[in-house]
């Protein structure tokens, strides 16, 4: 065996030592042989890349030297006084020498056959050749290895799984990178914005960001990417692929992440809070846009009700008020409307086009206010509480209309006989 100083160590036992032409039996002492002494290392063929081929079939004992001496297999010696063994150069050494030519012809044939079915794998390196390929997609592997842990992913079969949180992975690699998350190791650091990561992959592509490398160029535009991923998405424009589909309303996206964003509007969901006034909203862009728009200046101010914006543009629609000017015209009824965006919802009435639908009881509303109000009844769902009485409501509409109980405010008069009311209705 190997011991960790990379002696070879025969343990003493019965063998077998050749005097002349008879064999005796003889014990073989306990004796350490520099790995150099004992061992030849053949080198294989070489690539151009300069990687020799050197194998377990390529290292042979030195025969001039330790010819009479049988190197018994590792799995004959007891390693259990050993802290430490190196597996494959035990196996490599077991060498029974035999006068028999005709074996040892043999053996070199299978050394040579062995060596160059090594260079021809490594070759593929190189030539980009994969000549393995899946029968369910058509994807090809060099190694017949690499195209098992494929198929697996066909099959769903994830034989390997995390023992804190049951999470199963096709391959043991993609295990070992998910329990960092539980560890909570990144060992690779950026040394030049020391942002870590968990895999050297991850760390690669990162950098390229820094280097300013990217490999990935559309051939149409000749716009590049960092990143294969974001170069995949942008190849959608051009081919207009969008194999992501809303399966409440048949919406289709290029990309699973817009899909995902896209559904929030149908379960309503707003997962991202304000910490000044506790808005909600449902993208993560909208909540920093809010923001900067309340850390943000408004020179833009009113000169009528001296309300002020952030930028001009929204001063001019607000001005539409005051002076009555609704540019946005409905060709259907003829309702004028101060804003674009406001005219296109209105339009949905004539249409028919209710874009966000109940996923409980399957009623569609022509407007996201009108949604989020339904929602409410089946959550139950009341945010809105009067200050006096504890009341609450599902919208602010309602509280308000309550409000006028409370402060006596009747402003609808009736023309005929001059009688008040709170309610309009």
């Amino acid at each position: 065996m190997v011991n960790c100083c990379g002696l070879v160590t025969v343990k003493n036992e019965p063998g077998f030592v050749e005097n002349g032409s008879s064999v005796s039996e003889s014990p073989i002492l306990t004796a350490c042989f520099h790995w150099p002494d004992i061992v030849e290392e053949k080198p294989g063929p070489e690539c151009e890349c300069k990687t020799e081929m050197y194998t377990s079939q390529t290292m042979t004992l030195k025969e001039e030297k330790y010819s009479p001496m049988e190197i018994k297999d590792e799995e004959e010696f007891d390693l259990s006084e050993y802290g430490h063994y190196v597996s494959s150069p035990a196996r490599d050494i077991q060498r029974i020498q035999s006068n028999k030519r005709g074996n040892t012809e043999k053996k070199r044939n299978k050394d040579r056959s062995y060596n160059r079915s090594h260079l021809t794998v490594h070759m593929m390196t190189h030539t980009g050749q994969k000549p393995l390929q899946c029968s369910h997609c058509g994807k090809t592997f060099n190694h017949k290895s690499t195209l098992k842990e494929h198929q697996r992913i066909h099959t769903r079969a994830k034989p390997h799984q995390c023992s804190q949180c049951g999470k199963a992975f096709t391959c043991m690699s993609h295990l070992k990178i998910h329990q960092q998350i539980h560890t909570g190791g990144k060992p690779h650091q950026c040394s030049q914005c020391g942002k870590t990561f968990h895999h050297i992959s991850s760390l690669n592509k990162h950098q390229r960001i820094h280097t300013g490398e990217s490999p990935y160029q559309c051939s149409q535009c000749g716009k590049a990417f960092y990143f294969k991923s974001d170069f995949k998405a942008h190849q959608m424009i051009h081919t207009g692929e969008k194999p992501h589909q809303c399966s409440q309303c048949g919406k289709a996206f290029s990309q699973m992440s817009n899909l995902k964003t896209h559904q929030k509007i149908h379960t309503g969901a707003k997962p991202y809070q304000c910490s000044k006034c506790e808005k909600t909203f449902t993208l993560k862009s909208s909540l920093k846009r809010h923001q900067t728009i309340l850390t943000r200046a408004k020179p833009h101010q009113c000169s009528q009700c001296g309300k002020a914006f952030t930028c001009m543009s929204h001063l001019k629609i607000h001005q539409q008020i005051h002076t009555g000017g609704k540019p946005h015209q409905c060709s259907q009824c003829g309702k004028t409307f101060h804003h674009i965006s406001s005219l296109n919802k209105h339009q949905r009435i004539h249409t028919g086009e209710s874009p966000y639908q109940c996923s409980q009881c399957g009623k569609a509303f022509y407007f996201k206010s009108d949604f989020k109000a339904h929602q409410m009844i089946h959550t139950g769902e009341k945010p809105h509480q009067c200050s006096q009485c504890g009341k609450a409501f599902s919208q602010m509409s309602n509280l308000k209309t309550h409000q006028k109980i409370h402060t006596g405010a009747k402003p609808y008069q009736c023309s005929k006989c001059e009688k008040t009311f709170t309610l309009k209705s």
